[in-house]
């Protein structure tokens, strides 16, 4: 009879104890945060010269200036001829991957941009080969390639 008292009780003991031991309070559950927002960066591309400056729009801000002046420095290194004076802005994509490399995606430009600056697409190209590597943006602490459109005001007189 002690045997089966015992074996009892080591039984008894044995299963009670896991709710002692385990005993997880669902207040303490952290959930898990799986939404991610792929339509933004939690920090944005940038030019060596940016990299200083702390605040997200200002960075930004640096970016797309540094961008406008390197791509508008090359431009302007060339002369046109035009038959008739242009007032246009031009759409350039850029894709900017994640290791840092900035890669002309597309081109938006009117037909008489085309038509009187035939050679504009193949220098835009070169100035955006010319670029120098950049740090790429970054999501959750992972560069991730991101998608800029850039619009360049092209003003040519006669």
């Amino acid at each position: 009879m002690f045997l089966r008292v015992l074996a009892f009780s080591i039984f008894l003991l044995f299963c009670s104890s896991c709710d002692l031991v385990m005993g997880l309070d669902d207040s303490k559950i952290v959930p898990l945060d799986t939404t991610i927002d792929f339509s933004s960066v939690d920090f944005s591309p940038s030019f060596p010269v940016c990299d200083s400056i702390i605040t997200k729009q200002e960075k930004s801000t640096c970016f797309r200036n540094t961008m406008h002046a390197k791509i508008g420095s090359e431009l302007q290194k060339h002369s046109f001829t035009i038959k008739e004076a242009i007032s246009e802005t031009v759409i350039v994509h850029l894709l900017i991957s994640a290791n840092g490399r900035v890669i002309l995606d597309e081109i938006q430009s009117s037909e008489n941009i085309k038509i009187q600056l035939p050679t504009l697409d193949r220098l835009l190209k070169v100035s955006v080969q010319n670029l120098p590597k950049i740090t790429p943006a970054r999501k959750r602490g992972i560069p991730v390639v991101t998608k800029y459109s850039l619009p360049i005001k092209i003003q040519l007189k006669k």
